[in-house]
């Protein structure tokens, strides 16, 4: 568990990637959400972490990586060599639809960030379709982010971009990215929480989900920001996270609502849309990542 003083710093941290200007431009134009259905009832007002950033459920109660995870591969180490070949082949990805796709998804901001798994899970994801789940994926982005931080802090790993003295597909967020440790992956603790709590809302699609999950992950690697170790290591924390998560009342009862939201949607035939071309930039893989 973070201590009072280090979780106030990385909550300024998340609070402020939540809003920082990112280059990502959107891989597709959608037209306007469709109006939530009548039976949506929009979520109680929570705590903020600054205006428009609400905050987490969990509070204190995180999972402490620090304890969870080992250290980083060490510099010479037969596990730093397969990050560095990783490395390789995801720089290969440049020119890609997947890296159009990766730069999308390194921006961590909404309502843009809303829209992730639209697509995998087969209805639209906003703030006036879908406001429960919405609120849903913004503060269990906070948990996640945050959990990731005790061992963030204490490792300070150098990411590759910084290693490599190359480039980003964000460049206006790497000033940011530099001071923050990049073991294990945030983006990645994120993402496959959202993918297995939105495999509990909706299982039949799961395998969508989860593999859009994954995606989200590696891309961080396409883009230069993340090793594959920090990247497999963030799904270890997302696991944890999840498991805190069900154990808080407020998050049970807003899993509850979200899949009132998901099967209106559903019911009402209404589906996402630029869903052709997510489909066609996924399907180019990173060479060598199975």
């Amino acid at each position: 568990m973070l201590h009072p003083r280090r979780q106030v710093a990385s909550l300024l941290i998340v609070a402020s990637l939540l809003t920082a200007c990112s280059s990502a431009p959107p891989l597709s134009t959608a037209p306007a959400p469709p109006p939530a259905p009548a039976s949506v009832v929009a979520p109680a007002p929570v705590p903020e972490l600054r205006p428009g950033v609400p905050a987490g459920y969990l509070g204190r109660a995180l999972p402490d990586s620090l304890a969870l995870l080992p250290p980083p591969p060490a510099k010479g180490s037969a596990a730093f060599a397969q990050d560095q070949a990783i490395h390789r082949a995801a720089q290969q990805l440049r020119s890609s639809p997947r890296y159009a796709l990766a730069t999308t998804d390194s921006d961590l901001r909404f309502p843009q960030l809303a829209n992730t798994f639209s697509c995998a899970l087969g209805v639209p994801v906003s703030q006036q379709a879908t406001p429960t789940l919405y609120l849903l994926l913004q503060r269990t982005l906070v948990d996640a982010g945050l959990a990731t931080y005790a061992a963030k802090d204490h490792y300070k790993r150098v990411r590759p971009f910084v290693f490599h003295k190359e480039g980003t597909c964000a460049p206006a967020d790497e000033a940011a990215l530099r001071g923050d440790g990049s073991y294990p992956s945030g983006h990645t603790a994120i993402s496959w929480t959202w993918a297995l709590l939105l495999t509990e809302l909706s299982p039949d699609q799961a395998d969508a989900l989860l593999a859009r999950g994954r995606a989200f992950g590696e891309n961080r690697l396409i883009c230069n920001a993340h090793w594959q170790s920090d990247v497999l290591e963030g799904r270890a924390i997302a696991a944890g996270a999840l498991a805190k998560l069900h154990a808080n009342a407020d998050f049970s009862r807003d899993m509850a609502l979200a899949r009132t939201e998901i099967q209106s949607l559903r019911g009402h035939g209404v589906q996402p849309t630029g869903c052709e071309a997510e489909k066609a930039a996924l399907a180019i893989r990173i060479p060598g990542v199975l």
